[in-house]
């Protein structure tokens, strides 16, 4: 990844304060670049910023021309005017909805990351008419996400060449599936952008939804300047600026590495990678790369001389925002000065939509499929880091055996069979030696949040033996980010399992629903 000089700038207001910015800067960029970047307060008062990069913790909300927006998830344009919400706000949803047909399609892809976009290619040739849906702004996913302070592999152009090049491939970024439109004779899935709100009827549907980062509660967690391992990466992609600051990153799995390297090279000076797993797993790990040369080369072109094994985080501390860090090691703990703080502890698949429409998961808690890819829903398939976390080459392999199986193309897709095998098994690989230890598990005090919107202590959790109870007399989960962060918290801290969404998957506008339930007839009660 190397970083380009971006000499176009844009004229926007944070705050009613001029400034400029890169092109393709998001919104939370210009708010790291104002000190002390912080976007909204929380409902007891605390200052939050920017916490995934990706959409899934609500953190960053701000109001974006008069309307409620995600920071990370939007680019500045041109005169675009930003204000900080500074008081307890609702989900990023708000803005005027328009009534605009959107004709049904054969196939219907719900992510347009490397499984999306492999997927889609596949089925194209036969001639379908394809609907590839991404809530980014730019086909890629996570893995290959652009702006200002990237450079995309030549993969990832390649493949964003050759979806234009296909007539019959209708690509909607900025999109997002906020629940089952419920249309009498027809599948359909409800679709939100800024603009408007749908009803996109399918006759296939293909789910590629990908994974989000596992981050688990520590004390000093929700102060602004910590981030997600991932989320780091993203940001910095996005044009947060990062020159000169000292970061540490900890947790667990190759994400720390990455994560490390886009930091560094976008001028930051790491200080400390801390990895939980000891130095037996690694090694066993390490040995078993042979198997796959171009990983073993991008571990050793990844390492960095600040790797610890055996460490891991125990608290944030600063003054409005992360300052210091303590981290325990296998001889004690050290305390360490840092502007940044970002922790990955892994990955959990994206199957809230999968168990919407009644798929079963597998053993791992990823989306149950067969030798073609299909669900246990007849008519529905899954590819990618929603099966289970593996990397985007497995991801791209199962999206072309998804789009061949979805265009009744058995063959061909029979013919991925010994590649898919073959990434299976590094993914297989990499599930032992990362696995969480158990002081990573009680790292919350009594009084730690574990539920960020809703800001819920681990001590208002503490006597409830299951999500719905603790919902229901907490309020946990029921906030911006509707159980997105703290459900996948409490399902690793305390085995609770959060049950399916019924009807909606994210909060959705009143004028979407109106539309869709004057369209099918159907109530959202």
């Amino acid at each position: 990844m190397t970083f380009p000089r971006n000499s176009a700038r844009l004229r926007i207001q944070v705050d009613g304060q001029p400034m400029r910015v890169a092109t393709g800067s998001s919104v939370a960029a210009a708010l790291a670049i104002r000190s002390p970047g912080n976007s909204r307060i929380s409902v007891s008062g605390e200052k939050r910023a920017a916490f995934c990069g990706m959409g899934v913790c609500h953190e960053c909300r701000v109001l974006v021309d008069g309307h409620l927006r995600l920071a990370c998830q939007t680019r500045c344009q041109e005169g675009m005017r930003v204000d900080t919400v500074l008081e307890h706000a609702g989900p990023a949803c708000n803005a005027p909805a328009q009534e605009v047909e959107h004709p049904a399609c054969d196939l219907l892809i719900i992510g347009a990351g490397p499984a999306g976009m492999s997927a889609a290619l596949a089925a194209a040739p036969s001639g379908r008419a394809i609907v590839l849906v991404d809530d980014n702004a730019a086909p890629g996913g996570q893995v290959w996400r652009d702006g200002p302070n990237v450079s995309l592999p030549t993969l990832a152009r390649h493949l964003r060449e050759q979806l234009a090049r296909y007539s019959n491939i209708t690509l909607l970024c900025d999109t997002r599936v906020v629940g089952m439109a419920g249309l009498p004779g027809q599948p359909a899935l409800m679709l939100e952008n800024a603009r408007q709100g749908w009803a996109q009827r399918y006759g296939t549907l293909i789910l590629c939804t990908g994974a989000r980062e596992l981050l688990l509660p520590f004390p000093g967690w929700t102060l602004p300047g910590v981030t997600g391992a991932g989320g780091l990466q993203a940001l910095v992609k996005a044009g947060v600026p990062l020159r000169g600051k000292r970061i540490v990153i900890a947790g667990t799995g190759p994400l720390l590495l990455a994560a490390a390297r886009a930091a560094h090279q976008a001028g930051a000076r790491v200080v400390r990678i801390a990895e939980q797993a000891d130095w037996r797993a690694l090694l066993r790990f390490a040995y078993r790369l042979h198997r796959w040369p171009a990983k073993a080369a991008q571990a050793a072109a990844l390492f960095s001389p600040q790797y610890r094994t055996g460490s891991h985080v125990m608290e944030a501390s600063g003054d409005g925002r992360v300052q210091h860090v303590r981290l325990r090691r296998a001889d004690g703990e050290e305390e360490i000065a840092c502007h940044r703080l970002a922790c990955g502890f892994g990955l959990v698949p994206n199957i809230k939509l999968g168990q919407m429409l009644g798929c079963a998961l597998d053993a791992h808690g990823g989306l149950q499929v067969d030798d073609m890819q299909q669900t246990t829903v007849p008519g529905i398939f899954a590819a990618g880091e929603c099966t289970g976390i593996g990397g985007n080459e497995r991801a791209r392999v199962q999206g072309a055996r998804a789009g061949h199986a979805a265009a009744g193309e058995l063959t061909q897709a029979a013919r991925l069979s010994k590649d898919l095998a073959r990434w299976q098994s590094f993914a297989d690989a990499l599930r032992e030696p990362f696995a969480l230890r158990a002081p990573l598990l009680s790292l919350a005090r009594p009084d730690t949040l574990i539920c960020r919107c809703e800001d819920v202590p681990q001590s208002a959790l503490a006597p409830h033996r299951n999500w719905t109870d603790a919902k229901l007399h907490t309020r946990c989960g029921m906030g911006a980010c509707q159980g997105r962060i703290c459900g996948a918290a409490t399902q690793a801290l305390y085995g609770w399992q959060p049950l399916p969404p019924r009807h909606l998957l994210a909060p959705a506008r009143i004028d979407t629903l109106a539309a869709i339930a004057s369209t099918s007839g159907k109530s959202f009660d």
